[in-house]
């Protein structure tokens, strides 16, 4: 039975795997558009037309116009763009604190690894959007502000999880022969460990995207994001709330939609690199 079991296991591995690369090829096919098309439009989006101001959605204008006639469809692809380049920076330097706490932990233990985690325990504790607040507004607010304070508080989880790979390698056989071998502590991180953690790291900073794409829109909301002249999500978002009331419904759901739709892509693809580096998805 287990035989059975398995044989199928393998027999359907290969066409999982192959749908798997297929989502992620698409979905990261969708956000390079999203992103050439945003650059593409940089110059539409900050454009003008008094005589078009405030347009529903028409063939001319698929997301209709502001109170300045400028093309919402632009200025949200121009916004996504802004987004999704805030959120990979934001994400690629908290993966790189992860990354660095983890395998200090690990490869020093004792004290180092105390200290980590009570700097894990400490960030986890605290209000995740308060404390983003309060970052934004010490640092003055801007694109920088907003890159630093994403990053600073979308570490600890990420550390954590490596922290725990990082331990199964470094308790394993092969790396006590290393150690009896006279091998470094650095030698051992950067041969053993760093090569069983990498898709590990892949896959989370894959997965810090959505969140740091949303919490960047949420500071930009509320005016400690990007500059207020820059066309991000976030800032199209809070525009468009004093002309709700009067039935400019499309400045808001819009964009508001296609952030979600971008957000949902990128999680599809962590979502699917983690299936392919997870070995027990072979089973699901």
């Amino acid at each position: 039975m287990t035989t059975t079991i398995a044989a199928q296991a393998a027999e359907h591995l290969p066409n999982r795997r192959r749908r798997t690369l297929f989502w992620i090829g698409a979905a990261a096919a969708v956000v390079l558009g999203v992103v050439v098309a945003g650059t593409l439009s940089a110059d539409a989006a900050q454009t003008t037309a008094l005589a078009d101001r405030n347009l529903g959605p028409s063939a001319a204008h698929p997301f209709g116009t502001d109170w300045l006639g400028r093309d919402v469809l632009a200025r949200a692809l121009a916004g996504l763009r802004l987004s999704l380049l805030v959120g990979t920076s934001a994400a690629l330097i908290s993966a790189a604190i992860a990354v660095v706490l983890a395998c200090a932990a690990v490869v020093f233990g004792g004290v180092v690894d105390r200290i980590v985690s009570w700097l894990v325990d400490a960030f986890l504790a605290l209000p995740h959007l308060v404390l983003l607040i309060l970052l934004a507004f010490a640092l003055g607010g801007g694109t920088h502000a907003v890159v630093i304070a994403v990053a600073v508080t979308h570490w600890p989880t990420l550390t954590r999880v490596l922290r725990g790979q990082a331990r199964q390698v470094m308790a394993s056989d092969y790396v006590a022969v290393a150690r009896g071998l006279g091998r470094s502590s650095w030698a051992i991180a950067s041969t053993h460990l760093a090569r069983h953690v990498l898709g590990h790291v892949v896959v989370g900073t894959v997965l810090l995207f959505p969140h740091a794409i949303l919490h960047e829109a949420a500071l930009s909301f509320l005016g400690l994001g990007v500059d207020p002249a820059e066309p991000s999500i976030g800032v199209l978002l809070a525009e468009s709330m004093r002309y709700l009331t009067a039935g400019a419904w499309w400045l808001a759901l819009l964009p508001g939609l296609c952030l979600l739709i971008v957000v949902k892509l990128v999680d599809t693809i962590g979502e699917n690199a983690r299936a392919l580096v997870d070995p027990r998805s072979v089973h699901l």
